[in-house]
């Protein structure tokens, strides 16, 4: 995990409580304090040092650098092969780690496993949305040329693998779709399952942070990097950009609805 000063402690200690209230618990959790926290934050996270003191390692960060480099520094800060990424403000299913768990154990090829995750606004028992992805490498491959392919806060993989394509490198809000692609162009085992591993929480903010100008230059910068790799061609670039960029600087209320209506799909829990 990476927490940082905007971060809302009530839900920075539930994410927590989350991770070890596993069927499989973590023999070790990361926490990048990405630059100075809040006296809140700060409490939560000795509240947490204390009830799991030998589980708990913080890496503390002088400055905010960002989600990315945090991340980065949280992995070389990891003693084991196996990384689950979760986020500070999500909710992982009791069953999470051991369905990943057993996907490695059964296949010794794979080297990175996501899921699906529901997504609700006001309390996790009122579900708004849920986002499936695809589950197999040829499925997730062509995927990944029109959207991201992997829900981040459920992903799963091998340390090793990570660093063999460079590590999370700074691409602003798109650090995890850059290296995902990289992983699917070295031609590496990726899966999703289609269980549901995480609740995430949804609000107006998540939408306004999906948008804007700097937004919608990161996107533009993405698919170009995406083109020179030779990850996609000038068609699927242009469609890209028009699609997907254009909802970067759509007004918030508008991509909001665009998002329900179009790029998830409502229901309940399977």
């Amino acid at each position: 995990m990476s927490v940082y000063k905007n971060e809302n402690p009530a839900y920075f200690l539930e994410a927590v409580e989350s991770v070890f209230h596993q069927t499989v618990i973590p023999n070790e959790v990361i926490i990048v304090q990405d630059g100075k926290l809040t006296k809140e934050l700060y409490d939560v996270c000795n509240k947490i040092q204390g009830k799991y003191n030998a589980l708990i390692k913080f890496i503390r960060l002088e400055k905010n650098v960002g989600l990315g480099k945090a991340l980065q520094y949280g992995i070389e800060n990891c003693s084991f092969e196996l990384i689950a990424r979760m986020d500070t403000d999500d909710i992982a299913k009791p069953d999470r780690f051991e369905k990943q768990l057993n996907v490695f154990s059964v296949d010794k090829d794979v080297v990175l496993c996501g899921g699906t995750i529901e997504e609700f606004s006001n309390s996790p028992d009122k579900i708004d949305t849920i986002r499936y992805v695809p589950l197999k490498y040829h499925e997730i491959y062509e995927y990944a040329k029109k959207r991201n392919p992997f829900n981040h806060m459920t992903v799963m993989f091998k340390k090793t693998s990570i660093q063999d394509v460079g590590g999370y490198l700074p691409f602003y809000l798109m650090e995890d779709y850059y290296i995902w692609v990289r992983m699917l162009m070295n031609n590496m085992c990726v899966v999703n399952l289609p269980d549901i591993l995480v609740s995430v929480r949804t609000d107006a903010n998540m939408f306004k942070r999906r948008g804007g100008i700097q937004y919608f230059i990161s996107e533009l910068k993405l698919q170009r990097k995406f083109y020179s790799m030779g990850f996609i061609n000038v068609y699927e670039f242009i469609r890209n950009i028009l699609i997907r960029g254009v909802i970067r600087v759509l007004p918030n209320k508008i991509r909001k609805f665009f998002y329900h209506k179009f790029m998830r799909n409502k229901g309940v829990q399977l």
